[in-house]
This record gives structure tokens, sequence and C-alpha cells, in this order.
């Protein structure tokens, strides 16, 4: 089912088989301003991502025709767009799986709704600041045509959202590359996971340390040589992490 859209506003694809689900969550995000649009199951929600490309995806699970890790992993291939994953009360393994498959977020059954809410604003808040602070630094830098990080084989173009790893061009979804852009921009620089759990995913009290770690192996995975001993994005034990220049 869709409703009309208000061009203004942000919109939210809401993926679950259960209409009582989504009903709840369209009257709670229409009431905070936002569009929704829905779909009941797998192959639907991926059509509608890639034709009506929402500001951010609410993702279940539980899917029938096609399930929601796989959804996850199709749209990603295509849109670089925020997806919170519903799981289970249980559902760990969902959880981890999901953000392996480049989830940006997971809240759990049954859910808060207050929480829920919090949780769209934190992951829209975060990708609209990061496209404000890139715009803000290429203006800044325009003159000097420094929209560009380097460090040792790592370079971020700020401008075009694009990673190379000695000179190769890497994929990584917008979360992987705040993460690399927040840490290159300091380098040698230890960083907490609550640190970055605060500045790059943008919250506080919701968030759980987990999330950076699995970001940080799946960002390893791409950019390392031997993810066994990384040599760019590196572990300070019971610190955190930073990007050596070396």
């Amino acid at each position: 089912m869709e409703e009309e859209i208000e061009n203004d506003a942000k919109t939210i694809l809401i993926v679950d088989d259960e209409q009582p689900i989504r009903d709840i969550l369209v009257y709670n995000l229409r009431k905070e301003g936002y569009n929704t649009i829905e779909a009941n199951d797998g192959l639907t929600a991926v059509d509608i991502a890639l034709e009506k490309k929402p500001d951010l995806i609410l993702l279940d699970i539980m899917l029938p025709k096609l399930d929601g890790l796989s959804v996850c992993k199709r749209i990603k291939n295509s849109l670089n767009v925020p997806i919170l994953m519903l799981t289970a009360k249980d559902g760990e393994i969902d959880k981890i799986l999901g953000l392996e498959l480049g989830a940006d977020d997971y809240i759990t059954k049954p859910f808060s709704v207050r929480e829920l809410v919090a949780r769209v604003k934190a992951n829209l808040r975060k990708v609209e600041a990061v496209s404000n602070s890139i715009n803000i630094e290429v203006k800044k830098e325009e003159k000097k045509k420094e929209s560009k990080i380097k460090v040792g084989d790592l370079e971020l173009d700020l401008d075009k959202f694009e990673v190379k790893v000695r000179g190769e061009i890497i994929d990584l979804t917008l979360r992987e590359f705040e993460v690399l852009k927040f840490l290159a921009s300091q380098p040698e620089q230890v960083v907490t996971r609550e640190t970055l759990l605060e500045k790059v995913w943008g919250y506080e009290y919701y968030g759980d340390i987990r999330t950076v770690d699995v970001t940080v192996r799946r960002i390893r995975e791409k950019i390392e040589k031997d993810t066994s001993a990384p040599k760019i994005l590196v572990t300070k034990r019971g610190v955190g992490y930073y990007i050596a220049t070396k």
C-alpha cells in the first residue's frame, strides 16, 4: 500500500508482513512528519526501494518470498540508503548477519515505538550531517582542491564519496565511509568504540558497541590484505581503533 507523498518530507519504506505492525509504524512516523510507503514481502520491497529510493528503510527479517537479509543485500548493492533491521527478540545471529550485509542499525521486537522513532531520527540526521559536513569541507577547500584525505595507502575523495586503497577503488557503504573518514581525518589518533558510535552513528543511549566492531570488521575485509594483521585500520587493544600512517 502506498500513500500520497509530500515532496518536502523524508520518505520511509516500511517492510513487514504483519499489517498491524505496519499500521502502528505508519501512524507514528506520519505523526513525526515523515512520508511512508509500505511493502509486505521481500520481492516487493526490493522493487519499491529501487523505484522510489526512500530516505530510510525499516526492514523486518522474517518476510515471505525473500527474507530480510537477502533484501538488505540486494538493496545495498544498488542504493546507499540507511537500513534499520527489525529482528526477533533473541535474534542475535540476525543482528550480526544484518550488519555484515550492510544494515546500518537494528532494533529488536517487541520494540518501543519511541525508541524506534529515535533511531530513525538519528540515522536520518547522521546522513544529512555527513552530507552537509562534506559539502562545507569541499566549499572551504575548493580553491586548494583539497577535497581528499590521504593517509598511507588509503585515499578518500570526500566529493565523490570514494575510497581507494593502493589506487584501487573500494566499494563501501555510506556508514563504512563515515567510519573511515572520521578515523582518517585524525590519523594515528586512537578513537574509542563509544566515540565512534556517538560521532558516526549519532546516538548515545540506544547504541551497541558491537555494531562498531562488526562495521570495522567489514571494512577490513575490503581494505586489508590480511585481516588477521591489519596495516591500515588498526586496533589498539582495550582502547579503540586508529588509521596507521605507515
